[in-house]
């Protein structure tokens, strides 16, 4: 007999981390107290690799979980098949001894103790207690990456650090921002719910609670938590739960069914067949393992031998709940067996649909597989070595420390490969991103809204036209500037808000091609004062409205005091605050062109740092006053005996204003990239659109189709009938 030093293949979610380490003195050696864990499939051999399986759900009741004889099955083909191999650890036998969990934790934790320690076919490094190398297929825990405090812990599938921020960058993907949250009271589930919290809060998703549940914790408190996934107002939620637990909260959400709900759920129970025939995951979403394919694996399960079934007690188990028959045993008598169906042993597993044979998906199977794989190779660095390409030498005789690691460089997405096995990667620069080969570095492509895209071509189109709709209304209205709808509110304020909206217009041109030091400058400047020109003309047209109806009052005198002049230099002050805030905002922090990597790891967005974002929001908060003073003022002289209901389309035009910059807010902050360039354009041609076609539009239809009631005698008619 050679060396047998068990490599644990840890399978038990709640144990996957245990790395035993005991402090003793150099005179005690460790050793095991109480019953040991018995053994539920075992083959002997020269190196023992141990495994760790919830056979069954529970120590209560032992209903078997085929689903793990599966995975544990799957450890028995690895090794049968890496003993028939001459390349993989040749003259050496492997042995396997796996062990049931019950899916509890102090048996999974005696388990691995009895692994570690205690057994005299296991050999103690010096005279304390080693610590085991383990390999999980299904630990997914972020904390087990900490190597500090488990140095001989691997595993086989991916941290849940990568699994968290995918499902909070899903949430975000289908506009979940309202949700609830569900996690296993273990390190599983703090760990793997603490950092899709936090992913979360960067995604811009709130939570309405955040729940944990275990699954022996008391009734009452089962139902506590049942009762608020049934009364929450979120309709998505998401489960970071490992079976277990999603049993238990299963078992009492269906007493009483809470409405319907999107569930969103981890690895470790979406993809589990038994959970997906319940009504109430319906529709479940969530990410998975990529499905494998074993080659042999499905005939290996179901060939099972006969002699195999009757020698442990496991598999008889197995086979008698499967076809609800009774093996004999040798100390059967005939009364016993009066009236139970026997088996025999040309029962077909081929025929029956359980987890046990469906191998249509073999995720965790495979990891099971290649954890058995990654132990074999490890053993055939330490004790085999290559004398030639034809052969090798293994020697058995060898001592195996448990702590025996090769040190390599992680190669991180963006290092290039290189050759094959290369443990030398060199890292891309920041503005460059690897092939599809990862053997060279290539620039990454540079976006930004450009003049050749569409959504470029049909904001520039849109710029272009509002501008020419603008000269044309100018000019209509310059031919009839002697027109007593021309003249009836200040033409000079009407020329004046033409020219300001045409400016308008044009500045949303800035907005598009690639950013420079000057365009970043000139966008948000031009469009600051062209704005505060055009909401200034409005402002005053509204109140030479008011100032008119108050001038018919007997005894007044109001317009010698708001005429023309004081008009023009109301203009000039609202304008000159507006350009005295973009002189501080230019002196102090002006906008500068960025590249922002860090939105995009493929890709660089080319974008205008706003600089001060204090100036930028005092920008859009002084446009805002104006036109919210502008909307009051108009909107209290809607009913007053105006000129062509002057009043009223200027309290339209700035209702418009106002929706549409109050919807810009949230788009702007939650667009990724050039999309928020095309919403601040976006916000700038249809303001301006608004305004020009409720101020102006109405005017221009009188001229052109209405001159009858374009007349002096006309206007004077209509003031009249409304002030009586």
């Amino acid at each position: 007999m050679g060396i047998t030093y068990p490599l644990i293949l840890n399978a038990a979610l709640w144990v996957l981390g245990f790395t035993p380490v005991m402090s003793l003195s150099s005179l005690t050696s460790c050793t095991l107290q109480g019953i040991s864990s018995p053994i539920a499939l075992y083959k002997d051999g020269d190196i023992i690799i141990g495994g760790i399986f919830s056979l069954h759900h529970n120590t209560l009741i032992m209903e078997m979980y085929t689903r793990e004889l599966r995975f544990a099955r799957a450890l028995e083909f690895a090794v049968q098949e890496i003993n028939k191999r001459s390349d993989l650890l040749p003259s050496v036998v492997l042995g396997y001894e796996i062990h049931d969990s019950c899916g509890a934790v102090p048996v999974a934790l005696k388990a691995a103790l009895q692994f570690a320690n205690g057994e005299d076919r296991v050999i103690s490094m010096g005279t304390s207690c080693s610590k085991v190398a383990s390999v999980s297929h299904f630990a997914t825990c972020a904390c087990l990456s900490d190597k500090r405090q488990h140095p001989a812990f691997f595993r086989t599938v991916p941290s849940d650090y990568f699994q968290a921020a995918a499902l909070a960058q899903l949430v975000k993907h289908f506009g979940w921002t309202w949700i609830g949250a569900i996690r296993s009271d273990s390190d599983y589930g703090n760990s793997g719910m603490a950092s899709f919290l936090s992913a979360a809060q960067k995604e811009g998703i709130c939570i309405e609670y955040s729940l944990a549940i275990y699954r022996t914790y008391p009734r009452k408190k089962v139902e506590r938590i049942a009762e608020v996934i049934r009364s929450s107002t979120s309709r998505v939620i998401v489960a970071f739960l490992a079976l277990g637990e999603m049993h238990a909260l299963l078992e009492e959400l269906l007493l009483q069914p809470p409405p319907r709900l999107q569930w969103i759920g981890s690895e470790s129970w979406v993809t589990d067949p038994d959970m997906l025939k319940f009504e109430l995951f319906a529709g479940a979403v969530g990410f998975s393992i990529e499905r494998s394919v074993i080659p042999g694996f499905r005939e290996f399960l179901l060939n099972l031998p006969a002699a195999e079934v009757s020698q442990f007690p496991l598999l008889t188990e197995f086979w008698e709940d499967t076809f609800g028959c009774k093996i004999p045993r040798k100390q059967t008598n005939s009364e016993t067996t009066q009236g139970v169906k026997l088996c025999t042993g040309t029962e077909d597993l081929s025929v029956v649909n359980i987890p046990y044979t469906d191998t249509s998906q073999l995720r965790i199977t495979n990891m099971v597989y290649k954890a058995t794989y990654a132990i074999a190779h490890a053993i055939h660095s330490i004790v085999c070595k290559d004398l030639s390409n034809s052969f090798i030498m293994c020697n058995k005789t060898i001592a195996v420390e448990p702590h025996q690691v090769i040190k390599i460089r992680l190669c991180l997405l963006t290092l290039l490969k290189g050759e094959i096995n290369s443990l030398d990667c060199v890292p891309c620069p920041d503005e460059y991103w690897p092939n599809e080969q990862r053997d060279k570095c290539l620039p990454k492509p540079i976006e930004y809204l450009s003049w050749d895209e569409v959504l470029g071509i049909i904001l520039a189109a849109c710029s272009i036209a509002g501008a020419i709709m603008a000269v044309i209304v100018t000019v209509i209205f310059y031919q009839q500037r002697s027109s007593p709808i021309v003249r009836a509110n200040n033409s000079e304020l009407s020329f004046l808000l033409l020219f300001s909206l045409t400016l308008c217009f044009l500045c949303s041109l800035t907005f598009i091609g690639r950013p420079s030091q000057l365009s970043c400058i000139l966008r948000h400047i031009a469009f600051g004062i062209t704005f505060v020109l055009c909401i200034s003309c409005v402002l005053g047209k509204t109140l030479v409205v008011l100032m008119a109806f108050r001038a018919t009052l007997p005894g007044s005198n109001i317009m010698k005091w708001f005429g023309p002049p004081q008009q023009r230099l109301t203009v000039v002050c609202f304008t000159f605050v507006q350009a005295l805030i973009c002189t501080l905002w230019l002196v102090l922090s002006p906008p500068f062109p960025i590249k922002n990597m860090s939105y995009y790891k493929e890709r660089i967005i080319l974008e205008c740092s706003l600089g001060s974002v204090s100036a930028f929001w005092a920008v859009l908060g002084y446009i805002g006053l104006l036109a919210v003073l502008c909307f009051v003022l108009a909107f209290l002289a809607r009913k007053l005996p105006d000129n062509f209901n002057e009043a009223k389309f200027i309290t339209f035009s700035m209702l418009i204003f106002c929706a549409v910059w109050i919807t810009f807010i949230p788009a702007y902050v939650s667009s990724p990239g050039k999309f928020t360039v095309a919403v601040e354009i976006f916000a700038i041609l249809a303001s301006s659109f608004g305004l020009i076609a409720c101020i102006f539009a109405p005017k221009c239809f009188i001229i052109l189709f209405r001159p009858e009631q374009n007349t002096k005698k006309h206007l004077m008619g209509k003031v009249a009938s409304k002030a009586l």
